[in-house]
């Protein structure tokens, strides 16, 4: 989406360090934010506000607190994290991808893509259960989130022209494309190599 700010990619840097050294208290601290208001619990208070200014507002601090909820439902038990490139959106496409049988995987994709079409039809006060049912499919697939652009995606979900939204859109549908015409070009061959036999 847009270009990550040092105070993101800090944010999601202490996250990540929570985890590389087994603070299973502060996980479990930013856990309690899921199914909540963002901002609601205070034991998130503290790791979450030395990364805010002063003046900011409430509506600008709760994509930081929905992406530490987030973020701890996915490396609950885990002790190490793993990196992600790529929105949201690129995410599912991974997770589309994961799956070897074509007939397997165009089932997934449709479960997948009714998923994200309600992710991106969300008014931005649902957006945390929708990430959360989302976030808990990547964890049990173990398909890796970029954080730090989740953090700036949020921040931008309710703008009016939507970037946000197209950018995850394209991150899914375009990855189709591109396993389409890999999947023609090897049909194709494949043919070829057939009829010269």
């Amino acid at each position: 989406m847009s270009k990550l700010t040092s105070r993101e990619q800090g944010f999601i840097e202490y996250l990540e360090n929570l985890v590389s050294n087994r603070d299973r208290g502060a996980i479990a601290n930013l856990r309690r934010g899921l199914r909540k208001s963002p901002g609601t619990i205070p034991q998130m208070d503290r790791h979450v506000l030395k990364f805010l200014p002063e003046d900011i507002g409430e509506r600008q601090e709760e994509p930081y607190y929905l992406v530490a909820s987030l973020f701890a439902l996915w490396h609950q038990g885990r002790d190490s994290t793993e990196s992600a490139a790529g929105n949201l959106g690129r995410s599912l496409r991974v997770l589309v991808e994961q799956e070897g049988d074509p007939n397997r995987r165009d089932n997934i994709e449709k479960g997948i893509e009714k998923r994200l079409v309600a992710l991106l039809n969300c008014h931005r006060d649902d957006l945390p259960e929708h990430l959360r049912q989302i976030i808990s499919l990547l964890k049990s697939n173990e398909v890796s989130v970029d954080w730090a652009q989740l953090l700036s995606d949020i921040k931008y979900w309710d703008r009016d022209d939507r970037p946000v939204q197209k950018a995850w859109a394209r991150g899914f549908w375009i990855g189709s494309r591109q396993r389409e015409e890999k999947e023609a070009t090897h049909a194709e061959i494949s043919s070829s190599e057939t009829d010269e036999d």
